[in-house]
């Protein structure tokens, strides 16, 4: 089973520290009297905040890398390390890892952010065109103004647009898409709404097992149930309906499992599902009267000969009424990924399908409370449902633009597979799709030993011997969840190529040393 989470407090070492001593003490030493004058201790403490946060762990920004930040630090401040820089590859973030942003993309979104630019005839005529139809449709005319909270009208209509299109002409309703912070946000809002009961009636939310730690994080915070299944690593961590079941039926005798969620394209795992896979979760969905989420933020990441993306929602009105009709889902993407890589923008949309009307009304009211998603996101979203047309001035370079990127990230996903598998001791499966590798480490049993002396997770210990001596920054295994007895890390294969070959020649070599120093 996935790790259990820790009240205890994590430090930057990546060591578990009990902090309630420490709290005390210092709430002890507050209450003594300073210049004569007693002194209250603290009103929020560790022991008596929310203990659901206090569950909450997400490791693509834990404790490895506040170490990193500390490191990076310590370099500027000219201490001296057997490196010269860190080299960040636990997240996906393209931008920071070197990749140069989309010209049309950006264009836009300037034109939009200071329209005084539309006078400049160094902008092409089709990116003042939709930098106009963007600030008509918002209040006042400017991106600094509140939308509605489901998102801007004609921005949701273009989503829907491309649904269709990317879906073989399936129909999709404006009305059901809400545009988001980002695709976590509506993940986590969908959660809300279905999480509830208490004791064995509590909802069970199904997780795939290597996961993104977001859905493990928020199950923490909303107190649901994980379910975890596994994905199988001798299959290219392919889903195994079986081990739906098998998870399904063993969580049934504690609690009440409603919602099994898929990331497809993987994360961590890189996987593309087969339509023969999908078709048989949708199948496993109805049967078990389960809700479907669909995150499928890397949608356009697909590197392996014979792999394709196919969406849930195709497939599931392809397989007709009896499974359209009755299957309630709700899909998910975001800018964040795919060729774009704009994090930071915060842009994302859901579609939900064969929702209750009343509980559609339930959901529009709690996404009103936060106001609306960042109004830039949901320009940035617009263009990317919306790209430049092949009778446009941008077309030509926006593709060549965009086919580059994928086609790099295809090669960095090959070479990377490549190189590990060459390397005793790190097993490395295909990078079908996504933007991450997810290899096997085998690690001696005096590393384990010493790991666990430290009071580390073995692949902690692994990884923060790496970042110390070599600068790369990973996340160990055990932060998305792995089979007992199994250790891996998740590396982004974002960087540049020449750099990546140098981080893949560092973790190699560091590999190698690890092994000789504890056999």
């Amino acid at each position: 089973p996935f790790p259990p989470y820790h009240t205890a407090v994590r430090g930057v070492d990546g060591k578990h520290h009990n902090n309630s001593n420490n709290n005390n003490n210092n709430n002890e030493m507050s209450q003594q009297a300073m210049n004569g004058v007693p002194q209250r201790g603290k009103l929020l403490t560790l022991d008596n905040m929310n203990p659901k946060v206090k569950r909450v762990e997400y490791a693509v920004r834990g404790p490895i890398v506040q170490r990193a930040v500390q490191i990076e630090k310590e370099l500027r401040e000219g201490v001296k390390k057997p490196f010269t820089e860190v080299i960040k590859a636990n997240i996906g973030d393209a931008h920071a890892m070197g990749q140069k942003p989309i010209t049309f993309l950006r264009q836009v979104l300037a034109l939009c952010s200071y329209p005084e630019l539309l006078k400049d005839n160094q902008f092409p005529e089709d990116a003042k065109k939709r930098a106009q139809r963007i600030l008509e449709a918002c209040g006042g005319h400017s991106i600094g103004a509140y939308s509605a909270s489901q998102g801007i009208e004609c921005i949701r209509h273009d989503v829907a647009h491309f649904i269709e299109k990317r879906d073989g002409g399936i129909p999709s309703n404006p009305d059901n898409i809400y545009l988001s912070t980002g695709a976590s946000d509506a993940i986590v809002t969908i959660l809300k709404l279905l999480v509830s009961g208490e004791g064995r009636d509590r909802t069970g939310v199904m997780i795939s097992i290597p996961q993104y730690p977001l859905y493990s994080a928020a199950l923490a915070e909303l107190d649901a149930v994980q379910i975890s299944y596994y994905l199988d690593e001798d299959k290219c961590w392919s889903l195994d309906v079986k081990e739906l079941r098998r998870a399904l039926y063993a969580a049934r005798q504690h609690c009440n499992p409603r919602v099994l969620c898929i990331i497809n394209p993987g994360n961590p795992t890189g996987q593309v599902q087969s339509r023969q896979c999908i078709e048989d979760v949708i199948r496993f969905a109805k049967e078990e009267n389960l809700f479907l989420m669909a995150d499928e933020v890397y949608q356009d990441n697909v590197y392996a000969e014979g792999c394709q993306f196919h969406s849930f929602k195709k497939v599931l009105f392809e397989m007709g009424p009896e499974y359209s009709s009755k299957v309630e889902m709700a899909s998910f993407h975001s800018t964040s990924k795919c060729y774009m890589g704009e994090c930071g923008f915060r842009g994302g949309y859901m579609e939900v399908i064969n929702m209750d009307p009343e509980v559609k009304a339930q959901l529009t009211k709690l996404v009103s409370v936060r106001l609306c998603p960042p109004v830039p996101g949901q320009a940035l979203l617009d263009l990317v449902v919306n790209p430049p047309q092949p009778d446009e001035p941008s077309y030509a370079t926006f593709m060549k633009e965009r086919t580059a990127v994928l086609a790099a990230l295809a090669e960095k996903a090959k070479l990377t597979e490549q190189i590990f598998n060459t390397v005793p001791g790190i097993t490395c499966n295909p990078v079908q799709g996504a933007m991450y590798t997810f290899p096997r480490i085998s690690l001696p049993q005096k590393a384990i030993d010493k790991a666990k002396e430290e009071g580390q997770v073995p692949d902690m210990f692994y990884c923060m011997k790496l970042l110390e001596e070599e600068g790369i920054c990973l996340v160990p295994g055990s932060g998305f969840g792995q089979r007992e007895g199994t250790f891996h890390f998740r590396m982004t294969i974002l960087p540049p190529t020449e750099k990546l070959k140098l981080v893949l020649k560092k973790i190699k070599d560091f590999h190698l040393r690890f092994t000789k120093e504890f056999s």
